[in-house]
Protein backbone atom coordinates (compact mmCIF):
# COMPACT_ATOMS: atom_id res chain seq x y z
CA UNK A 1 0.00 0.00 0.00
CA UNK A 2 1.28 3.14 -1.36
CA UNK A 3 2.34 6.24 1.70
CA UNK A 4 0.18 9.36 1.60
CA UNK A 5 1.32 12.02 -0.53
CA UNK A 6 2.94 15.29 0.93
CA UNK A 7 2.67 18.61 0.91
CA UNK A 8 6.18 20.89 1.25
CA UNK A 9 5.16 24.51 1.39
CA UNK A 10 7.16 27.71 2.44
CA UNK A 11 6.05 29.95 4.59
CA UNK A 12 6.88 33.60 4.09
CA UNK A 13 5.60 35.21 1.54
CA UNK A 14 3.34 31.93 0.69
CA UNK A 15 1.77 30.97 3.95
CA UNK A 16 2.49 34.87 5.81
CA UNK A 17 2.72 38.31 4.98
CA UNK A 18 6.38 39.02 5.81
CA UNK A 19 7.67 42.50 4.00
CA UNK A 20 4.87 44.56 4.53
CA UNK A 21 5.00 44.03 8.44
CA UNK A 22 8.01 44.47 7.58
CA UNK A 23 8.06 47.69 6.00
CA UNK A 24 5.47 48.62 8.74
CA UNK A 25 7.39 48.44 11.69
CA UNK A 26 10.89 49.82 9.85
CA UNK A 27 8.93 52.90 9.55
CA UNK A 28 7.24 53.28 12.81
CA UNK A 29 10.04 51.67 15.22
CA UNK A 30 13.40 52.48 12.52
CA UNK A 31 12.22 55.40 10.79
CA UNK A 32 13.58 54.05 7.52
CA UNK A 33 11.30 53.85 4.90
CA UNK A 34 11.24 50.58 2.54
CA UNK A 35 10.45 51.33 -1.18
CA UNK A 36 8.33 47.98 -2.09
CA UNK A 37 7.92 48.74 -5.12
CA UNK A 38 11.75 48.96 -6.21
CA UNK A 39 12.50 45.42 -6.76
CA UNK A 40 15.42 45.13 -4.99
CA UNK A 41 15.42 44.66 -1.11
CA UNK A 42 18.84 45.72 -0.30
CA UNK A 43 18.67 48.92 -2.29
CA UNK A 44 15.03 49.90 -1.15
CA UNK A 45 15.76 50.98 2.74
CA UNK A 46 16.06 54.68 3.05
CA UNK A 47 17.24 56.49 6.60
CA UNK A 48 13.80 58.96 6.70
CA UNK A 49 15.84 61.70 8.29
CA UNK A 50 17.92 62.08 4.98
CA UNK A 51 16.93 60.13 2.48
CA UNK A 52 20.06 58.37 2.89
CA UNK A 53 20.11 54.51 2.28
CA UNK A 54 21.10 51.77 4.82
CA UNK A 55 24.40 50.27 4.73
CA UNK A 56 23.74 46.74 2.82
CA UNK A 57 25.20 45.31 5.83
CA UNK A 58 22.48 46.40 8.30
CA UNK A 59 19.96 44.75 6.45
CA UNK A 60 20.54 41.56 7.51
CA UNK A 61 20.66 42.44 11.73
CA UNK A 62 17.47 44.50 10.99
CA UNK A 63 15.39 41.48 9.58
CA UNK A 64 17.21 39.20 12.56
CA UNK A 65 15.46 41.93 14.82
CA UNK A 66 11.89 41.27 13.29
CA UNK A 67 11.97 37.98 13.38
CA UNK A 68 13.75 38.18 16.81
CA UNK A 69 10.50 40.49 18.53
CA UNK A 70 7.73 41.49 15.42
CA UNK A 71 6.56 37.62 14.13
CA UNK A 72 3.33 38.50 15.68
CA UNK A 73 2.98 41.22 13.11
CA UNK A 74 2.89 38.41 10.09
CA UNK A 75 -0.66 37.64 8.87
CA UNK A 76 -2.00 34.95 7.02
CA UNK A 77 -2.04 35.26 3.40
CA UNK A 78 -5.36 35.27 1.55
CA UNK A 79 -6.36 31.43 1.72
CA UNK A 80 -3.14 29.44 2.75
CA UNK A 81 -5.21 28.84 6.33
CA UNK A 82 -8.09 27.55 4.19
CA UNK A 83 -6.42 25.29 1.99
CA UNK A 84 -3.70 23.95 4.01
CA UNK A 85 -6.03 22.74 6.33
CA UNK A 86 -8.28 21.02 3.63
CA UNK A 87 -5.51 19.47 1.71
CA UNK A 88 -4.09 18.52 5.11
CA UNK A 89 -7.66 15.70 4.41
CA UNK A 90 -5.47 13.87 1.59
CA UNK A 91 -1.77 14.55 2.56
CA UNK A 92 0.49 15.21 4.62
CA UNK A 93 1.65 18.37 5.53
CA UNK A 94 4.84 19.94 6.27
CA UNK A 95 6.90 23.76 6.49
CA UNK A 96 10.11 24.67 4.99
CA UNK A 97 10.98 27.63 6.13
CA UNK A 98 14.31 29.29 5.67
CA UNK A 99 14.73 30.75 9.25
CA UNK A 100 18.05 29.89 11.88
CA UNK A 101 17.63 26.26 13.69
CA UNK A 102 16.23 28.75 16.88
CA UNK A 103 13.39 29.99 15.60
CA UNK A 104 11.93 26.91 14.97
CA UNK A 105 9.77 26.86 18.14
CA UNK A 106 8.95 30.69 17.54
CA UNK A 107 7.71 29.85 13.83
CA UNK A 108 5.59 26.57 15.22
CA UNK A 109 3.76 28.75 17.55
CA UNK A 110 3.29 31.45 14.89
CA UNK A 111 1.79 28.77 12.47
CA UNK A 112 -0.58 27.44 15.04
CA UNK A 113 -1.87 31.17 16.40
CA UNK A 114 -3.38 31.79 12.18
CA UNK A 115 -4.53 28.23 12.42
CA UNK A 116 -1.56 26.33 10.34
CA UNK A 117 -0.18 23.41 12.66
CA UNK A 118 1.38 21.45 11.25
CA UNK A 119 5.45 20.44 11.90
CA UNK A 120 8.44 22.84 10.77
CA UNK A 121 11.70 22.43 9.51
CA UNK A 122 13.96 25.09 9.42
CA UNK A 123 16.57 25.63 6.58
CA UNK A 124 19.58 28.04 5.83
CA UNK A 125 20.30 28.11 1.94
CA UNK A 126 19.16 25.97 -0.77
CA UNK A 127 16.48 23.81 0.21
CA UNK A 128 17.29 20.67 -1.86
CA UNK A 129 18.43 19.29 0.77
CA UNK A 130 16.56 19.77 4.02
CA UNK A 131 13.30 18.72 1.12
CA UNK A 132 15.06 15.53 -0.05
CA UNK A 133 15.74 14.43 4.07
CA UNK A 134 11.92 15.58 4.61
CA UNK A 135 10.43 13.20 1.57
CA UNK A 136 12.72 10.53 2.41
CA UNK A 137 11.43 10.57 5.93
CA UNK A 138 7.43 10.23 4.98
CA UNK A 139 8.39 8.23 1.77
CA UNK A 140 5.77 9.88 0.43
CA UNK A 141 3.10 8.52 -2.84
CA UNK A 142 4.01 12.02 -4.61
CA UNK A 143 5.39 15.48 -3.44
CA UNK A 144 4.69 18.78 -3.58
CA UNK A 145 6.64 21.56 -3.16
CA UNK A 146 5.07 25.21 -3.34
CA UNK A 147 7.76 28.36 -2.86
CA UNK A 148 7.82 32.01 -3.70
CA UNK A 149 11.92 32.38 -4.70
CA UNK A 150 12.65 30.80 -8.04
CA UNK A 151 15.82 29.74 -6.92
CA UNK A 152 14.48 27.25 -4.15
CA UNK A 153 12.72 25.61 -7.16
CA UNK A 154 16.38 25.21 -8.83
CA UNK A 155 17.51 23.75 -5.58
CA UNK A 156 14.97 21.05 -5.49
CA UNK A 157 14.93 20.37 -8.78
CA UNK A 158 18.84 19.24 -8.53
CA UNK A 159 18.21 17.78 -5.58
CA UNK A 160 14.69 15.61 -6.63
CA UNK A 161 13.31 16.60 -9.99
CA UNK A 162 10.52 13.84 -9.34
CA UNK A 163 8.80 16.65 -6.89
CA UNK A 164 6.58 18.61 -8.45
CA UNK A 165 7.13 22.81 -8.09
CA UNK A 166 4.64 25.20 -7.72
CA UNK A 167 5.76 29.57 -7.44
CA UNK A 168 3.74 31.16 -5.50
CA UNK A 169 4.36 34.72 -4.82
CA UNK A 170 1.61 35.55 -1.97
CA UNK A 171 2.27 39.52 -1.72
CA UNK A 172 0.68 41.30 -4.42
CA UNK A 173 3.22 44.17 -4.21
CA UNK A 174 5.76 41.39 -4.54
CA UNK A 175 4.42 39.36 -7.27
CA UNK A 176 4.88 41.74 -10.20
CA UNK A 177 8.29 41.94 -9.42
CA UNK A 178 9.10 38.25 -9.18
CA UNK A 179 10.32 36.72 -12.27
CA UNK A 180 8.92 32.62 -12.75
CA UNK A 181 11.70 30.56 -12.41
CA UNK A 182 11.92 27.66 -15.24
CA UNK A 183 12.36 25.00 -12.83
CA UNK A 184 8.84 25.30 -11.70
CA UNK A 185 6.12 23.40 -13.47
CA UNK A 186 4.04 25.99 -12.37
CA UNK A 187 3.49 29.82 -11.36
CA UNK A 188 0.30 30.57 -9.83
CA UNK A 189 -0.41 33.12 -6.40
CA UNK A 190 -3.63 32.71 -5.31
CA UNK A 191 -4.14 29.84 -2.94
CA UNK A 192 -7.94 29.45 -4.11
CA UNK A 193 -6.97 28.99 -7.70
CA UNK A 194 -3.77 27.21 -6.83
CA UNK A 195 -5.65 24.41 -5.14
CA UNK A 196 -7.07 22.68 -8.53
CA UNK A 197 -3.46 22.15 -9.60
CA UNK A 198 -2.16 21.06 -6.03
CA UNK A 199 -5.14 18.67 -5.97
CA UNK A 200 -4.56 17.00 -9.02
CA UNK A 201 -0.82 16.22 -8.58
CA UNK A 202 -1.45 14.77 -5.43
CA UNK A 203 -4.65 12.62 -6.39
CA UNK A 204 -2.76 11.74 -9.46
CA UNK A 205 0.87 10.57 -7.40
CA UNK A 206 3.07 10.61 -10.37
CA UNK A 207 5.91 11.84 -10.09
CA UNK A 208 7.00 15.01 -11.68
CA UNK A 209 8.86 15.27 -15.27
CA UNK A 210 12.16 15.79 -15.59
CA UNK A 211 13.01 19.21 -16.21
CA UNK A 212 16.21 20.28 -18.19
CA UNK A 213 18.75 21.51 -16.03
CA UNK A 214 19.37 24.93 -15.10
CA UNK A 215 21.74 26.99 -17.59
CA UNK A 216 23.37 27.82 -14.98
CA UNK A 217 24.72 26.48 -11.32
CA UNK A 218 22.97 28.10 -8.11
CA UNK A 219 24.28 30.84 -6.99
CA UNK A 220 25.24 30.86 -2.92
CA UNK A 221 24.73 34.74 -2.94
CA UNK A 222 21.05 33.95 -3.42
CA UNK A 223 20.60 30.97 -0.75
CA UNK A 224 19.78 34.05 2.39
Amino acid sequence: MSQKPLLISDCDEVLLHMVVPFQQWLDSDKHIHFDLESGDFVDALRHKHDGTLVAREDVWPLLQSFFDTEMHRQGAIDGAVEALNELSKIADIAILTNLMDDRQVARTEQLRAVGIDFPVHCNQGGKGEALDKIVANYDPSVTVFVDDLGHQHQSVAEKNPDVWRLQMVGEPILAKHIKTNKMAHARIDLWPEAMGWIIDKLERAEPAPRMEEASEKLDPSQHA
